[in-house]
C-alpha cells in the first residue's frame, strides 16, 4: 500500500473533494438529533422564519465537509490527527437539494519544531453550492508522519 506522507503535501495544491447533496429527510434527522432548532427540523416553522424555508445546520455542513476529507485526502495518509479548525464560517443557507462540492487547499507546510517525525499542513476548506457560492469555509492545521529514511 502506498501512503501519503507530509512530503507529498504540496503549498498551494488544491484537492477537489468531490460533492454530495442533502435531502430534506437527512437535515431533519440530523437536526433533530444535534441542532434541534426550527429552522432545521420543522419545515413549515422554518417558512416563516427568515430563512424562508429549511436549512441544514451548520454543523451538519461541517461533518460532511469533514467525511469528504477523510474520503479524499486522510484515508491513505500517515495523519496523526489536528489541534482544531480555525475560522470556521457558514456563509450561506445550505437547502434541501442543493449540490455542495469540496476542495481543500493546502496553504502552509512545515516540519514540526518539537517533533522531527511530524510535518504541520495547513489548510483551507470551502464548500461551493451549484451556484457557484461558498456556502462554508474552514482552516485547519494536520499533522502528518514524515516519510523515513530509505
Amino acid at each position: 500500500m502506498s501512503y501519503r506522507y507530509y512530503e507529498d503535501f504540496v503549498e498551494g495544491e488544491v484537492v477537489d473533494l468531490g460533492a454530495f447533496s442533502l435531502n430534506a429527510d437527512e437535515i431533519v434527522e440530523f437536526a433533530r438529533k444535534y441542532d434541534p432548532q426550527p429552522m432545521h427540523t420543522d419545515a413549515e416553522a422554518a417558512k416563516a422564519s427568515v430563512y424562508g424555508g429549511l436549512i441544514a445546520s451548520g454543523w451538519h455542513t461541517a461533518v460532511s465537509y469533514m467525511r469528504l476529507v477523510v474520503d479524499h485526502v486522510l484515508q491513505g495518509s500517515v495523519s496523526f490527527g489536528s489541534p482544531g479548525l480555525d475560522n470556521l464560517r457558514w456563509l450561506k443557507p445550505v437547502r434541501p437539494g442543493d449540490t455542495l462540492r469540496g476542495r481543500f487547499r493546502i496553504v502552509e507546510t512545515r516540519p514540526s519544531n518539537s517533533r522531527p517525525d511530524w510535518g504541520i499542513v495547513r489548510s483551507r476548506g470551502e464548500l461551493v453550492n451549484q451556484d457557484g457560492e461558498v456556502v462554508m469555509t474552514a482552516e485547519a492545521v494536520n499533522f502528518f508522519g514524515r516519510r523515513p529514511p530509505g
